[in-house]
């Protein structure tokens, strides 16, 4: 699928838009376009369709997004709708407009109710309330799954949606209040040990469970769904539901990924726990066994992609 063509990455810069733009380039077969955002702001309807007016691509990968945290959602509610909104609707419609016939969207497992059956399929969309914290993020991620499958019974185009568990690794943001939990955690650590700190504090209570997915294995899973069949991909979604779980199969509690990440950076203090502050949903663990079908599953273990993450913390962040 992918010899001679021109593919475009929305959000090449971002950790999930490099993982791509990385195994693509290492495979070679195909011209891949990029924009930073001080040369296309996506948010802008008349320059995103101008730009796919001039490079006409034959894929999109949608990994373009406004991201955060707990803090982060519950701080800047109307920025996380509003840009989300606005970015993904602007691509679809001009790749649209310019006769893309396959685009990949990347969604997210917030879009599923807080209270989910374990694991969460992907028929449990639209079941029941969404987690508060994120709530305005997850609608926007719901949006963009059903403007790719009213674009498809519309117009007959071939838009597919991929839901990554947690992502960690090579490319996060590790802001101290805007960062998701694996690099809040792995910053917060690696400053105790370097100023041998006693202990450590972590929001919540440490029991809520999560699935993390390192982003090169993410990246590996959108290029594999891009580019299978178009009858292969509609035979392992829903009718009315073509979004396909991107997961490990396995979870574990804060507390034990607080531990897990100490021991690989080396802190050796205390782990105390702030139950003051907001756990968010008390479970996460996706059914990811439809794309396991469709023959791809995750290679890099949780150990194996911390160790990874934190050298990449180490190289990259303002220490």
């Amino acid at each position: 699928m992918m010899q001679n063509k021109k593919i475009y990455v929305a959000g090449h810069s971002g950790m999930v838009g490099s993982a791509i733009v990385r195994l693509l380039s290492r495979q070679g077969e195909a011209e891949i376009v990029v924009r930073s955002h001080g040369e296309l702001d996506l948010v802008n309807q008349a320059d995103t369709l101008n730009f796919f007016e001039s490079e006409k691509p034959d894929q999109v990968y949608l990994a373009a997004a406004h991201v955060g945290g707990i803090y982060a959602n519950n701080t800047y509610p109307a920025d996380f709708i509003f840009r989300n909104l606005m970015i993904e609707s602007n691509i679809i419609q001009s790749a649209w407009r310019v006769g893309v016939q396959r685009l990949l969207f990347l969604g997210s497992s917030c879009i599923y109710p807080k209270h989910a059956p374990q694991p969460i399929g992907e028929d449990a969309l639209l079941t029941g309330p969404l987690e508060p914290t994120n709530e305005p993020y997850a609608i926007a991620k719901i949006a963009g799954i059903k403007l790719c499958e009213s674009y498809n019974r519309q117009y007959g185009t071939d838009y597919r949606c991929v839901m990554p568990a947690n992502l960690y690794g090579p490319g996060d943001n590790y802001h101290p209040e805007n960062s998701h939990v694996i690099p809040a955690l792995i910053r917060r650590f690696h400053e105790a040990l370097v100023n041998k700190s006693d202990s450590v504090v972590i929001w919540g209570t440490g029991t809520p469970r999560r699935e993390f997915l390192h982003v090169d294995d993410l990246a590996a899973a959108c290029v594999h769904v891009m580019n299978l069949a178009k009858g292969i991909y509609d035979e392992h979604t829903l009718p009315l539901q073509r979004h396909i779980n991107v997961g490990t199969g396995s979870d574990l509690s804060i507390r034990e990924l607080a531990e897990l990440i100490a021991r690989t950076i080396g802190f050796k203090g205390r782990i105390e726990f702030d139950t003051l502050k907001p756990d968010g949903t008390p479970k996460k663990l996706m059914d990811s066994s439809r794309l396991k079908h469709l023959g791809w599953q995750s290679g890099i273990s949780l150990e194996e992609g911390l160790i990874d993450a934190y050298n990449d913390y180490l190289k990259t962040a303002d220490l």
